[in-house]
């Protein structure tokens, strides 16, 4: 009989457990504290006389003797464990989906590799390979020696701990505060990518775990039956509150899609501002300039010196995608100018905007149809074009990323 370095949960769950030389229940399951740098192994859950008691793992041995694993107990010392430490590697890991961070997908669990060191036994791999499904039929030595004859190998496929975020069901009792902490390091477009491979219960789960502003930012990235889903899932206040973080054409969108007596509740439970702007951008036809437009926009009066205009942008510090350039309207709102973010770099601080701005404005109005700006960004090269209502009153701007988005919407659809 000899120590052991590392094994498999399957070559160990279901066998049979000794204390003081006689066997006295079976191994259900391991349970590891996630605190660790390395989910470490803290308890045994053993079946005996049918009950499942768990105990201190750090009274249990381990060996390999004639290919075999014994498992055997110095202390048989029952232990509580604290659910918001730990999680059972059967019951929350074998078997389930997770997500491999690395590889930035949702993959199924085969087996889990453990090694035992010094410090205690820890979690270390999962493998996802087929070698793994064999290994628990215990086929895995035949047929790898099979396929040996004829120079083929079965290839293992492992991912590292560091690269596992296990995805919990929402009637799961697994209750961990970190439970989701790996997911967050993903860009929105990837978490995306693989909430749309998930269940919809585990969907709604994962997203309901995301704080406001990576929801948000996620929401955006989803496809249109994911987004229903998730909304749908979600609290009225949560799903307001995330689709307040939007840009409100994007939010107007996502509630186009979804059941109306729905949509009017998120829409009651939001900022009464928000409400109102996204309620005008819903009235919009699908395809109009006005159903994809941005009212979130920069302009100035015709008054207003270079130095005004400055110090105002200064204190509103407007992000990138909205100052693209800079729109000028009259007393009453009417679209009358732009100015470029070089004309006013270098003109005099006391010059007024009336004197640089152009008034040669390109535009396009809220009821023209989406496909009038294709030609006119392409001709122009214009990032944003300005839009207008009948009065021409400057009302909103489409600025390109969103033409480009409404463009491989409506490509999705058709496909």
């Amino acid at each position: 009989m000899k120590n052991i370095t590392s094994f498999y949960l399957s070559r160990v769950i279901g066998n049979r457990v000794s204390y003081g030389g006689k066997v006295f229940g079976k191994l259900v399951d391991l349970a590891v504290d996630v605190n660790f740098e390395k989910p470490k192994v803290v308890a045994a859950l053993i079946r005996e006389s049918g009950e499942e008691r768990f105990y201190d793992f750090s009274f249990f041995e381990i060996k390999k003797e004639k290919g075999q694993y014994r498992i055997s107990c110095t202390d048989k010392r029952p232990v509580d464990i604290d659910i918001d430490r730990t999680m059972r590697l059967v019951k929350h890991i074998l078997d389930k989906q997770i997500v491999d961070i690395n590889g930035r997908k949702v993959v199924r669990v085969n087996d889990v590799r453990l090694a035992v060191l010094s410090t205690g036994t820890y979690a270390v791999a999962v493998d996802i390979g087929v070698e793994g499904l064999l290994r628990r039929l215990g086929l895995a030595k035949p047929i790898k020696k099979f396929f040996k004859n004829f120079g083929k190998n079965i290839t293992s496929k492992f991912i590292l701990w560091d690269y596992v975020q296990p995805i919990t069901s929402a009637k799961s009792d697994l209750k961990i505060s970190m439970s989701y902490n790996k997911l967050y390091t993903l860009h929105p477009s990837d978490l995306a990518d693989i909430i749309e491979d998930l269940d919809k219960k585990t969907q709604a789960a994962v997203f309901a775990s995301l704080d406001d502003e990576k929801a948000a930012d996620v929401l955006e990235e989803l496809e249109t039956k994911a987004q229903i889903n998730v909304l749908e899932s979600l609290p009225v206040e949560k799903a307001a509150d995330v689709l307040e973080k939007m840009p409100f054409d994007e939010a107007a969108d996502i509630l186009d899609d979804i059941n109306k007596e729905r949509a009017d509740k998120i829409l009651n439970e939001m900022d009464v501002r928000a409400s109102r702007e996204i309620k005008e951008l819903m009235q919009y036809p699908e395809h109009t300039v006005g159903s994809i437009m941005v009212r979130d926009f920069i302009s100035f009066k015709t008054t207003f010196t270079v130095e005004d205009t400055i110090k105002e942008l200064r204190r509103i510090k407007p992000d990138a995608d909205v100052i693209y350039y800079l729109y000028v309207t009259d007393e009453i709102g009417k679209l009358v100018g732009v100015v470029s973010l070089r004309d006013l770099v270098i003109a005099e601080p006391d010059t007024p905007l009336k004197d640089i701005m152009k008034q040669d404005v390109i535009f396009v109005k809220d009821t023209d149809d989406v496909n009038s700006l294709i030609g006119i960004i392409s001709k122009y090269s214009l990032l944003a074009v300005p839009v207008i209502d009948a009065e021409k009153r400057l009302i909103g701007v489409v600025i390109i990323n969103d033409i480009v988005y409404e463009l491989l919407k409506r490509n999705r659809r058709m496909a």
